[in-house]
């Protein structure tokens, strides 16, 4: 669920090549926030697939040693970010197996994103970088999945009901990518690198 000053209908536009860019800012703000908690740090979802329609709002994947709801929260509520209250947001079901999550809010006025906190290792951290180097190397799969959520959010642009649609769609999706994953023997690939945090000379 948005908070109140994230509310609005759903827009998908085609790439923008600022989005690899706000998502390295972002990331090292994460970084200098949450330190040693920040094992890597991704781009995900659809902002993160060169060529492909999405919103405008950079998904980035944290993956952590583990999900300590309490220390996790404080870290990032001292830089302005939200914990999203939900119990969706804070479990999901990946790979027949339940796995904790912990989603994030900007602060109030900043860039929008979700910042999605994974243990390291569990299915569904694996499935969001799945679905990322998927659609990175399969141009007609690409393609129709962008075509297909620009139908969508002209049809349904409510943000949930928009979403309870997609979900299903995406499952469709991912099986085409467990058989790519197979066929190329695709494994977890590495996140972004901590930035130096050594004084500029």
């Amino acid at each position: 669920m948005p908070f109140a000053d994230e509310v609005a209908p759903v827009a998908v536009l085609e790439y923008q090549s600022r989005w690899p860019a706000d998502f390295e800012l972002l990331a090292g703000e994460l970084y200098k926030a949450l330190g040693s908690e920040a094992r890597a740090i991704d781009h995900i979802g659809s902002t993160s697939v060169p060529g492909l329609a999405a919103k405008d709002c950079v998904d980035v994947q944290v993956r952590v040693a583990a999900i300590q709801e309490a220390r996790q929260v404080g870290l990032l509520a001292a830089i302005g970010f939200r914990c999203r209250p939900e119990p969706w947001n804070r479990a999901e079901i990946s790979g027949g197996q339940e796995c904790r999550k912990l989603v994030f809010a900007p602060p109030v006025g900043a860039r929008r994103c979700n910042v999605h906190l994974r243990r390291e290792g569990e299915p569904n951290c694996r499935y969001a970088l799945l679905f990322r180097d998927y659609l990175r190397a399969d141009e007609a799969a690409r393609r129709q999945w962008g075509a297909f959520k620009r139908r969508l959010a002209h049809s349904v642009p409510d943000l949930q009901d928009n979403g309870q649609i997609k979900a299903p769609a995406t499952e469709i999706l991912m099986i085409a990518a467990e058989r790519w994953a197979a066929a190329t023997g695709w494994q977890l690939p590495p996140g972004s690198p901590a930035p130096s945090m050594s004084p500029a000379t």
